[in-house]
């Protein structure tokens, strides 16, 4: 069984801290590990998200000094979006293992700008570059600093909050990108032409939201169910 939803917002301006607590579900907020799930169970959500967006993004660290070289911004950067579900199954809230992802420092940029991971994940930053790199953030609950450090050397930090992090260099200020941490694993990143899909979701009636850098308030959200085993629901957002 297939359902069609739309769904069309306009970028707002409200302050991007107002979205974090959005990405903790109301049922839970440990980390969990996937289990695999039961033949009866899954159902499919997909999609595509159309950024349309003109209004700018978030401000890059400030650069008292002016010593920052410019940067250049892949257009696909922005585009890139996190659909995921907030009231999650609670099945879903288990024990986490060891998990490791990756943001590398390559051309004076972070890759990827935009990086989705379960609570509890270690994240490695490379340094690629042929330039010492100092990689932190003043995310609440997620702060952090690595210090300077040299090309081909890298550092890691655990992430145990859910949560937006932004990602800064101190020493290059037109670096930036978005760590977004999450409490389950229903949640996906948008490919280069926006589509998404989360699968495995078991039968129920679901909260499905995106975020995306150039919406700075409450995301769009949308409910959708799951009727039964083998449901497939096809969820579009377009980002005015």
């Amino acid at each position: 069984m297939l359902r069609i939803l739309y769904v069309s917002v306009t970028a707002s301006t409200i302050a991007l801290g107002s979205l974090a607590a959005a990405l903790v579900p109301r049922v839970a907020t440990a980390a969990y590990r996937p289990s695999p799930v039961a033949p009866h169970a899954p159902g499919a959500i997909h999609g595509r998200v159309e950024v349309r967006a003109t209004g700018r993004p978030p401000d890059m660290r400030p650069d008292p000094g002016g010593l920052g070289i410019t940067g250049t911004r892949d257009p696909v950067d922005r585009r890139r979006s996190v659909v995921y579900l907030e009231t999650a199954p609670r099945a879903a809230f288990e024990a986490s293992p060891d998990r490791r992802a990756t943001m590398n420092q390559r051309n004076e940029r972070f890759v990827p700008h935009v990086l989705a991971i379960v609570a509890g994940t270690y994240v490695d930053f490379p340094n690629d570059d042929r330039t010492y790199h100092n990689v932190f953030s003043l995310s609440k609950n997620n702060d952090f600093n690595l210090g300077r450090y040299a090309a081909g050397h890298k550092k890691s930090v655990r992430f145990q909050s859910p949560g937006v992090v932004r990602v800064f260099c101190e020493i290059h200020s037109h670096m930036s990108a978005f760590i977004l941490v999450f409490a389950h694993r229903f949640f996906a990143v948008t490919d280069d032409e926006g589509r998404y899909r989360l699968d495995g979701v078991p039968p129920g009636t679901y909260t499905l939201a995106v975020w995306n850098e150039t919406v700075h308030g409450d995301p769009p959200r949308r409910t959708v169910t799951i009727g039964e085993a083998g449901d497939e629901v096809e969820a579009d957002f377009t980002i005015r």
